[in-house]
């Protein structure tokens, strides 16, 4: 009886663990679509200063809302693109960007409090306390980046680093991916998925699919930062050619892949066509495996959540990036990534 009781207190407690990582994980989707309407409203560089804690109250009074708009008066962004701003246009792109580190802070909290409560009460499982405190670790870091992100659009630019850019997006994505592992990794081992035989190098290749999103999240965020969604928007072709005269136009031509615009598109666009050839390819050998299950289900969802991302990047791109569907573009590509997540966890885990 004691031992019943042991693991009933054990399979109460994952599930607490569990609700908690996946309702911190939809706050981070949802601070990833904040941060792309942030960006997309060109909102980032509104508050020029960085106060993690102070930071939390918004300007109070019209005074205070006027020192607020001075010092973005003084930075290039409102002398170059701004200038002449009104203190209500101001208002706009001030509390996208108080709204993006407000939530920033948010889940800080909602990750720290109960993972203290947590741990004081025995509720996590044995060895598991690091990980969590990586996360939390990793969460603070991420706060960082971002004023580092910011910095950069302050003094001798009109906007933010497309590098830094992609540091802080990529740095998002992995913790939302690393919040589905550890949910995922709270379910009951001896409910295991066993198949007799599973496809040759699976778990490799839905582990390449996990990767190869991440990486096309990176050359998203390049193609944000260049605004290099604008450079070509016709599909298939790019106006009329596979590559484009001016794919290679910057020199020495390494360079193209991280400041040519038209490059940075081209590549975004050759690397979602890959993912998706591994990604149907990967579901077909386990549909020919599998004739039900979990695993088959998880397999349909990846390869149709790799299509509609594919189907959104093209209608966004041929309507030229229009803020609605830029931000659904980024905000579904971290669903895709979360799918991804969940079915290498889901594949490494069949017998």
């Amino acid at each position: 009886m004691a031992s019943a009781a042991v693991i009933m207190h054990r399979t109460d407690a994952d599930r607490m663990v569990q609700a908690w990582l996946a309702a911190v994980a939809t706050l981070v989707l949802l601070m990833i679509i904040v941060g792309g309407a942030t960006r997309l409203t060109d909102s980032g560089l509104s508050i020029t200063e960085w106060k993690p804690i102070l930071g939390a109250i918004p300007p109070l009074t019209e005074a205070h809302w006027l020192e607020a708009l001075e010092k973005y008066r003084q930075i290039p962004e409102y002398q170059l693109v701004n200038k002449g701003m009104s203190l209500d246009e101001f208002k706009v792109i001030y509390w996208w960007e108080w709204g993006h580190r407000f939530l920033g802070r948010i889940i800080g909290l909602a990750f720290a409090i109960p993972l203290a409560v947590f741990a004081w009460r025995g509720l996590l499982r044995p060895g598991a306390l690091p990980k969590y405190l990586g996360v939390l670790a990793l969460g603070g870091v991420q706060g960082a980046i971002g004023w580092y992100m910011v910095s950069s659009g302050l003094v001798d630019r009109v906007d933010v680093s497309h590098y830094r850019l992609a540091l802080h997006l990529s740095v998002a994505f992995l913790i939302l991916g690393l919040l589905v592992w550890l949910a995922m990794d709270l379910r009951d081992k001896s409910a295991t998925l066993r198949i007799a035989s599973l496809p040759a190098r699976a778990e490799t290749l839905a582990l390449i699919i996990v990767l190869i999103v991440f990486a096309q999240v990176a050359l998203g965020a390049f193609v944000a930062g260049l605004k290099a969604g604008l450079a070509y928007n016709t599909w298939p072709l790019m106006n009329g050619q596979v590559f484009p005269d001016d794919l290679f136009a910057l020199s020495p031509w390494l360079i193209n892949f991280v400041e040519n615009a038209t490059t940075v598109q081209f590549n975004h666009r050759l690397v979602a066509y890959i993912v998706v050839a591994l990604g149907l390819w990967h579901c077909a050998t386990l549909l020919r495996a599998i004739p039900s299950g979990e695993l088959r289900t998880s397999a349909l969802l990846l390869a149709t959540g790799l299509l509609a991302q594919t189907a959104l990047g093209i209608i966004t791109l041929l309507h030229a990036v229009p803020i609605g569907l830029g931000i659904a573009h980024q905000g579904f590509a971290a669903i895709v990534l979360a799918i991804a997540v969940r079915h290498l966890w889901l594949v490494r885990h069949t017998l």
